[in-house]
């Protein structure tokens, strides 16, 4: 059933003027028995009812719904486009300004997250008093509590002209109620992947969360990724002492590796040990593998709450506005181009070139390269490119080169691969790996000079590993842990399947499967990009038919 709830302020009348609706300001509600059918364009038209005074009806019955199809002519009867994908109706922007979040509640919209309730008998699932409402540090606080109403808007930039996503996810935080008596608790931690600064900082929190917020005392760290639940490796028992300084530290103390998921393995682990809540930290596969647990639990009906919390330094989890340890890898890796930049500025025609991290997204790259403010050019796996040619990468460093003597380039991992030789190597994760772009672009550069018979000093500095094997800096450190506690806060409340993050600046609970298997990338009709065209001086595009690739690839 679809309900539609609002305050009455204002409508379209025939002539396209805003009228007001009378007096009445009371709620009024409809409720749709039956599906819309709209097909892929179609709008909700509100109607005021006309007395047989020929007056404007007034009160309950005072509007009808009716649908019409396909795109209403004229700007006086202008209204969002209907996507199917993303709403089930559509409003005049008059009539959507005066409703409210809850207002349009068809169940289709909120972003709803599995409960242990949901596959499990009441009789399994207690009610316990949250006692971290008890502690000193949040006794007398109005706000601590998270309504379980509250939520987080997808799209807050609305455009009436425009088509809006509803979607909205439930807002993480402390319940008032929890599904975990805290004696009960046996919680385990895992880090999977490869590493990213903060992961012992979201190891520290989750430990220090469950056990001073929420008085568990059964925590054990898995060692070595997914295989650890099951390979042998003894389990690490966790305390606030046993993590204390450890955000200190780069990588993870629970050590990582790719690989490795074995489902049946796994859950004959949890079965045997007890366990009764996973934190699970990692990136795009390791998330896949969460999911599977989590599915894998409810459908075989263990009381098992599954907590993902996202990591990748690549930033290319969607949903979420930034993933952790992506603006460490920004900051460390200013100190690789600061470096590539002083080499090029001292020798005449000096070119540095500089390789980050991104396989398939280049966040890294532009991200530093807008910070660092002195890079000439910035090349990401977004944006296919040609070296040679009018349009190509070479006359453009030979145009700056004639202009200031110098030029430093920044390049993402994942940028040209097109241009190598296809790699058949696979990793553990199930990644296809790439050859190193910024060797081959200093070998191609390095020839095309010679041809040109232009004496320049090239150099190349790849810091991989000094970026992500650092400590989390201050402003990633206080977002880890906001991140351990919003999983904590969910999995005691008896939430399951689903990862944490900000969306818009607010933390919230997102299913697993709209982040699973999906990739952010950079947008490159972004105002980001942009900033970055307008930094860097370069070009849109370096290839020779660029109006067409650049068409082929948004």
């Amino acid at each position: 059933m679809l309900a539609l709830n609002f305050v009455p302020s204002c409508f379209f009348g025939r002539s396209g003027q805003n009228s007001t609706c009378g007096a009445s300001r009371k709620p009024l509600q409809w409720k749709l028995r039956t599906p819309l059918q709209l097909g892929k364009q179609g709008f909700v038209r509100l109607q005021r009812r006309t007395a047989q005074s020929g007056q404007p009806a007034r009160g309950r019955s005072a509007f009808q719904i009716s649908c019409t199809h396909g795109r209403p002519g004229g700007s006086s009867d202008a209204r969002e486009a209907f996507d199917e994908n993303d709403a089930d109706f559509i409003l005049s922007p008059e009539i959507y300004q005066s409703l409210s979040i809850s207002d349009i509640d068809s169940g289709r919209y909120l972003k709803s997250i599995p409960r242990l309730q949901d596959f499990l008998p009441a009789s399994q699932i207690p009610r316990v008093c949250n006692p971290a409402t008890s502690k000193v540090s949040f006794r007398g606080l109005d706000n601590y509590d998270t309504s379980p109403n509250d939520v987080v808007l997808k799209q807050t930039v609305i455009n009436p002209d425009k088509r809006r996503n509803f979607a909205r996810y439930l807002r993480a935080g402390p319940r008032s109620w929890i599904a975990f008596r805290p004696e009960e608790v046996r919680a385990a931690i895992v880090t999977c992947g490869g590493l990213c600064p903060g992961i012992n900082t979201v190891i520290r929190e989750l430990t220090d969360g469950l056990w001073h917020l929420y008085d568990v005392r059964s925590i054990v760290g898995i060692r070595g990724g997914y295989r650890g639940f099951y390979n042998g490796t003894p389990y690490l028992e966790l305390s606030p002492r046993t993590v204390d300084g450890i955000h200190r530290l780069g990588g993870t103390i629970l050590g990582s590796s790719r690989g490795g998921f074995d489902l049946e393995q796994i859950l004959g682990a949890i079965r045997r040990h007890g366990l009764n809540q996973l934190y699970i930290i990692g990136g795009d596969g390791t998330i896949r593998g969460a999911a599977a647990i989590a599915e894998a639990c409810m459908r075989e009906r263990l009381r098992v709450s599954v907590a993902s919390i996202p990591k990748t330094i690549d930033n290319d989890i969607p949903v979420i506005d930034h993933s952790f340890g992506f603006m460490t890898a920004v900051e460390e890796a200013q100190r690789a181009l600061n470096a590539a930049h002083v080499e090029a500025t001292c020798f005449p025609n000096g070119i540095g070139i500089v390789r980050l991290m991104g396989r398939n997204s280049g966040f890294i790259a532009m991200y530093a390269s807008l910070a660092n403010r002195d890079v000439d050019c910035c090349l990401i796996p977004e944006l296919p490119f040609e070296i040679e040619g009018p349009n190509g990468l070479a006359a453009f460093v030979e145009k700056r080169l004639q202009e200031n003597g110098h030029f430093l380039l920044v390049v993402a991992e994942g940028a040209g691969q097109d241009l190598l030789a296809a790699s058949t190597e696979i990793d553990a994760s199930g990644n296809r790996k790439f050859n190193d772009i910024g060797l081959y672009l200093k070998e191609r550069l390095q020839a095309y000079f010679n041809r040109e018979n232009i004496e320049v000093s090239m150099k190349y500095i790849d810091p991989t590993y000094m970026v992500r094997a650092v400590p989390a800096t201050a402003s990633d450190q206080m977002y880890c842990a906001v991140l351990a506690h919003s999983a904590i806060h969910g999995a005691m409340a008896g939430f399951t399947s689903f990862t944490v993050g900000p969306v818009n600046g607010r933390h919230a609970m997102i299913p697993l499967q709209d982040v699973a298997g999906q990739q952010q990338r950079v947008d490159i009709r972004d105002r980001t990009w942009s900033r970055l065209l307008s930094s860097t001086g370069q070009p849109s595009s370096f290839l020779n038919q660029p109006a067409a690739a650049l068409h082929q690839t948004a």
